[in-house]
C-alpha cells in the first residue's frame, strides 16, 4: 500500500508540473497504452521477468493515468476503479462468496448486479464450470452485456477475436460435442476455399479464406491450444531463421537478392539444424 500511495504521489506531481503530463487526454493516451500493453505482452511471450515487471509498471501507470483523469472531471477515481473491479469479481463468484447460494436464483449481495429471475447456476468445480458461471452472471448485471457476444471489443485482432467469440458461445453451450468432429468442417472449410481460389475469385476466396482460418481457430480451441501464442511462436521462429540466412548472406557479400531460392533452402535447413542443437 505504502508503495502504491508513493506511485499515485509521484503522478500528481507529474500531473501537476510536467508539461507533458499536464496536457495529456484520454484519447492522446490510448496510443502509448496499446503499446505498452504489446510490449507486456512480448515480455510475457519470452517469459523475461524482469521486464514483465517492468512493463506492468508500465500498465499500472497508465491506468493510474486513466483514474486521475476521471478524478479531475469528478466522474471517478482510483479507489472507484478499485471497488468497482472488486464488486464485479465478487459478484461473479458465487461459489466463492455465496457458497449457499449455489444452486438458487443468483443473489443479489451487491449493487454491482441486478436481480432477475431464471437460471440458476451449478456449483463451480472446475475452470470450465467457473467460466460456463461467469458469462450468465455477466448478462444479468444491472450494467453488463446485454448479449452473449457484445463483450468481445472490437479493436482486438481478428485472431483473437474469433476465440473469444467461440469461447464465449461454448459457455452457454454452443459448442461442439466432440472435439474431433470439427476436423470435418477443417476439410470442408479448406475445399471451399481452393475451389473459389481455382475460379481466381477474390472476393469469395476472401471471404472463404475467413471462413477456413476460423475453423483452424475453432479446432486449436477445441484441443486447448492458444492459437494466437502458437502463430507468434512461429513468427519468431520464422524471424530467427530468416535473420540466419541474411547474417550468412552478408558475411559472404552476396545480397540476398542475388542468391538464388536453392542456396536460401541450404542456409534455412542449417538453422533449423542449429535450432535443434542448442
Amino acid at each position: 500500500m505504502e508503495a502504491f500511495g508513493r506511485l499515485l504521489d509521484v503522478l500528481d506531481q507529474l500531473r501537476e508540473k510536467c508539461p507533458w503530463d499536464k496536457k495529456q487526454t484520454n484519447e492522446s493516451l490510448r496510443p502509448n497504452t496499446i503499446e505498452e500493453t504489446f510490449e507486456l505482452c512480448d515480455a510475457l511471450m519470452n517469459n523475461d521477468t524482469k521486464n514483465i515487471c517492468k512493463e506492468l509498471g508500465d500498465v499500472l501507470m497508465h491506468v493510474l493515468f486513466y483514474a486521475k483523469i476521471g478524478s479531475e472531471t469528478d466522474d471517478f477515481d482510483v479507489a472507484d476503479v478499485c471497488n468497482m473491479q472488486a464488486d464485479k469479481l465478487i459478484f461473479r463468484h458465487p461459489h466463492i462468496y455465496h457458497p449457499s447460494q449455489v444452486g438458487q436464483p443468483h443473489p443479489r449481495p451487491l449493487p454491482y448486479g441486478e436481480e432477475q429471475e431464471g437460471r440458476e447456476f451449478a456449483d463451480a468445480k472446475t475452470s470450465e464450470q467457473v467460466l460456463q458461471n461467469w458469462e450468465q452472471i455477466k448478462l444479468r448485471e444491472k450494467d453488463g452485456n446485454k448479449r452473449v457476444l457484445s463483450g468481445v471489443p472490437k479493436s482486438l485482432p481478428s485472431l483473437i477475436k474469433a476465440y473469444r467469440i467461440q469461447d464465449k458461445a461454448r459457455n452457454v453451450g454452443f459448442d461442439w460435442q466432440r472435439r474431433e468432429d470439427v476436423w470435418d468442417k477443417v476439410h470442408e472449410e479448406l475445399d471451399e476455399l481452393r475451389a473459389e481460389l481455382e475460379r481466381d475469385d477474390r472476393e469469395r476466396s476472401t471471404r472463404e479464406l475467413g471462413d477456413f482460418l476460423f475453423s483452424v481457430i475453432n479446432a486449436a480451441r477445441l484441443y486447448k491450444l492458444n492459437p494466437d501464442n502458437a502463430l507468434e511462436h512461429t513468427n519468431q521462429k520464422f524471424i530467427s531463421r530468416f535473420n540466419y540466412v541474411e547474417e550468412h548472406s552478408i558475411r559472404a557479400g552476396k545480397p540476398l537478392t542475388e542468391m538464388t531460392l536453392q542456396e536460401m533452402d541450404e542456409l534455412w535447413n542449417e538453422a533449423k539444424k542449429y535450432e535443434e542443437n542448442t
